[in-house]
């Protein structure tokens, strides 16, 4: 494959589009005239999987892995970050400011330093993270000149990808190409510090072209149109590399890259604690190959009560927007968000997107940092209001939130409020929001998979007691049920 200027262009698809699930695999007794007589398949479930909830507290369950007082369990150490939101005394867990360090150093010094100089900090940040210290310039450069060296997809990857992995959400697409680079691993299975390191380089690199090409693979499909593949740019930082294969032809600004930089320095990493992250230690715990356990954490990321969440943000301000006539009117857009806690507006779910967090509590120091870089942004490209109704949103929603469910615990607007509007001023389809995140977070992966494999040295497996209500019962012959 030519490097640079060209965009090979794949064969077309000799194969009719791909049937939907429902379509291939056909339900025999529906519409047949037959007896639904294995409805019991379906909500059996209900007389015996819901544990009374008394019995959590009987047996002080950590539900969700966390305290009564919202904290959460203490199941390990690290030496990667610090998640600081509140502090626990012998009065409880008390609010405080938000503060989040990467190995020592505040992010916002680090994303301070980085576009104070002019320069791009993902890749900084990410040695930072895995290495455990700050890069020299030689070590900068070589450690993006490695990247560099492996954007470029193995030899007959094409020839199975993306023909073979077609979905409606480009992260499942994204599991599937991660777990496929394993079979053009020659040592998939090593799980020394060389490879584990070689495996992030390599996908750092290979990720930001193909969600690229899983998103031009639907449209090209829709479309009955050829796919056309993005070269591989060498000497572009991540920031670059993600806005050049998903832009294709229309280009992008040198501050369009430099506010994406800051994005992707705030998602590289979050503590062992968040789901995608515990995800990856867990299985890493058990001496899993990288592919794996990266495919098990962009699986966790795409849920929408994790990084899922910037999606429905973005969909609930549309709604607002929509619904709000005065955009600077407070009593109106109170009254609005009032509607959406009450399930009457939106997605009836009672929540508003991007307020409140399991650790944050007076504030979040990612949604600070964003506002602050992304208002030079939204002023060249007349979203001024667009930044307006979001504060206004930040602002006006706690208390709303606590007028109708009541409560005084602090609610801070958290980074994804912000996330889904900072992405569409750069013309990123909100189908490929979330996969940006795992690109950036991949740093934070390593650093945490190598982090277990080489410290922790334990399987992780927590305890479950059985509450089962018919241990001991007589089993009865198939022909008497």
């Amino acid at each position: 494959m030519p490097k640079g200027g060209g965009r090979p262009i794949l064969t077309p698809r000799e194969t009719p589009a791909f049937q939907h699930v429902a379509d291939a695999y056909p339900m025999p007794s529906v519409g047949l005239g037959l007896p639904p007589v294995s409805d019991g398949l379906y909500h059996g479930y209900e007389d015996v999987d819901v544990v009374p909830a008394e019995l959590y507290a009987k047996y002080d369950v950590k539900r969700g892995l966390r305290n009564a007082d919202g904290s959460g369990v203490l199941v390990g150490l690290t030496t990667i970050s610090d998640v600081h939101g509140y502090v626990k005394t012998e009065r409880g867990v008390e609010p405080d400011e938000g503060r989040l360090v990467y190995r020592g150093y505040g992010v916002d010094q680090l994303i301070d330093a980085s576009q104070g100089e002019d320069r791009f900090g993902y890749e900084e940040v990410a040695y930072l993270l895995i290495s455990g210290k700050l890069p020299t310039r030689a070590e900068l450069d070589d450690f993006r000149a490695r990247i560099d060296a492996r954007k470029q997809l193995p030899e007959g990857y094409f020839g199975i990808f993306p023909r073979a992995t077609y979905s409606h959400n480009i992260m499942n697409v994204l599991q599937r190409a991660t777990l496929l680079l394993y079979a053009f691993d020659p040592t998939p299975d090593d799980t020394s510090p060389t490879h584990e390191v070689d495996v992030a380089l390599s996908l750092l690199g290979r990720w930001p072209r193909t969600a690229a090409v899983a998103h031009a693979a639907h449209a090209a499909e829709q479309k009955e149109e050829r796919l056309l593949v993005p070269p591989v740019r060498e000497g572009y930082s991540m920031a670059e590399t993600v806005l050049d294969v998903l832009r294709s032809d229309e280009g992008f600004t040198h501050e369009e890259a430099m506010l994406l930089d800051v994005m992707l320095v705030l998602h590289a990493e979050h503590g062992g604690g968040n789901n995608s992250t515990f995800t990856t230690r867990v299985l890493s715990s058990s001496g899993t190959d990288a592919y794996s356990a990266y495919a098990a954490a962009i699986g966790s990321l795409k849920g929408p009560k994790h990084g899922g969440a910037n999606f429905k943000v973005s969909g609930m301000i549309d709604d607002v927007a929509a619904h709000v006539r005065r955009w600077d009117n407070d009593d109106e857009l109170a009254g609005y968000l009032e509607k959406i806690v009450r399930k009457e507006a939106f997605d009836k779910s009672g929540l508003i997107y991007g307020l409140g967090h399991a650790v944050y509590t007076l504030s979040d120091p990612r949604a600070q940092i964003v506002k602050k870089y992304a208002r030079k942004v939204a002023a060249e490209k007349g979203q001024e209001e667009r930044l307006a109704l979001i504060e206004g949103i930040e602002r006006l929603g706690p208390q709303v939130m606590r007028d109708v469910k009541g409560g005084s615990k602090p609610i801070c607007a958290n980074i994804d409020l912000y996330t889904g509007f900072v992405y569409s001023m750069l013309g990123i389809s909100p189908d490929l929001y979330t996969a940006i995140f795992a690109m950036a977070r991949l740093a934070g992966w390593t650093a945490h998979r190598m982090e277990e494999l080489y410290g922790a040295g334990r399987i992780i497996r927590p305890a479950y007691n059985s509450v089962m209500p018919h241990t001991g019962a007589p089993y009865v012959p198939i022909a008497e049920r």
